[in-house]
């Protein structure tokens, strides 16, 4: 059984300082628990180091911004806090978590007296997904994007998960391992923490446009990837029928890295060497000390 994540050993960074793992607390009021005025980031460190560290921690501050929230810190001191936790943690392969949250000095809607806090924790971290060859099989999330007109789309907001969840609860109780989301219009948008590629027949790489979802960063890592190998990658909006004319697809994320898929609802893929190819390119990225695709757009 896995260890629960609220008592493990180690400390984890908290306004500041480095705490014991089980003394990071908030309080049950904090703001964030009852009105989701959080943000956070996934990242991944390979061989002691994280992985595009500072896009990351960009993206939270970004992210932090958008939500009405000013981080109490600096960029590069988020970048040394998330290198210090990897290292007091001894994690040469794992997953780094920063979270910034409003806390407990208001209960209600409004709340811009409340505090913000910031805590960066950090745990070994496996495959995502087993096997990774095989495909994972996923079915249609009943869950759909919504508008970007209603929702901050472009940030890792807690509240946009909850669908992502109950999506991802849906799938598993069936048997599969994830779902595929629909935006609010029917095209494809993304899987429940990943985004989607898939290989049509013109032998080009198509992936959704992010309008109203996150355009990852290892979606954009591993597009340059494959233009480095010739590959022309499309970003458009995408109809759930073209899956039908697809020979290879695979999903991308920190989480999930490079994962194929072979079952998506009624249409089947058979993972191959362009899925493969990405996988190894991508593993070697990861450890590499300079990535070739720093900064990739």
């Amino acid at each position: 059984m896995e260890m629960s994540y609220d008592d493990r050993p180690g400390q984890i960074w908290l306004d500041g300082a480095l705490v014991p793992w089980g003394d990071a607390n908030t309080h049950i009021l904090t703001h964030a628990l009852h009105y989701a005025s959080c943000v956070f980031e996934g990242e991944r460190a390979y061989g002691g180091r994280i992985f595009k560290l500072n896009e990351h921690t960009r993206r939270l501050f970004d992210g932090a911004g958008v939500m009405d929230m000013t981080i109490p810190y600096t960029i590069e001191g988020i970048d040394a806090a998330c290198a210090l936790v990897v290292h007091n943690q001894g994690i040469s392969d794992g997953y780094v978590r920063p979270i910034v949250w409003r806390g407990a000095e208001m209960m209600g809607v409004s709340a811009q007296s409340t505090k913000i806090h910031v805590a960066i924790a950090a745990w070994e971290w496996p495959d995502y997904f087993t096997d990774r060859m095989t495909g994972i099989k996923m079915k249609w999330a009943k869950w759909r994007r919504p508008d970007p007109a209603t929702i901050p789309c472009h940030t890792k907001a807690g509240g946009l998960y909850m669908i992502c969840t109950l999506s991802k609860h849906d799938a598993e109780k069936d048997g599969f391992a994830d779902a595929l989301m629909l935006d609010y219009r029917g095209y494809i948008a993304e899987a429940t923490g990943a985004n989607i590629f898939m290989l049509l027949a013109d032998g080009k790489l198509h992936t959704p446009e992010p309008d109203c979802f996150l355009d990852g960063i290892t979606k954009r890592t591993v597009s340059a990837l494959a233009e480095a190998r010739g590959y022309e990658i499309v970003q458009r909006h995408i109809m759930p029928e073209e899956l039908a004319g697809a020979s290879e697809v695979f999903l991308t994320g920190t989480a999930v890295e490079v994962t194929p898929v072979r079952e998506i609802g009624e249409y089947s893929f058979t993972p191959g060497d362009l899925t493969r190819t990405l996988m190894e390119d991508y593993d070697a990225e990861v450890r590499r000390a300079i990535p070739a695709t720093q900064n990739a757009a």
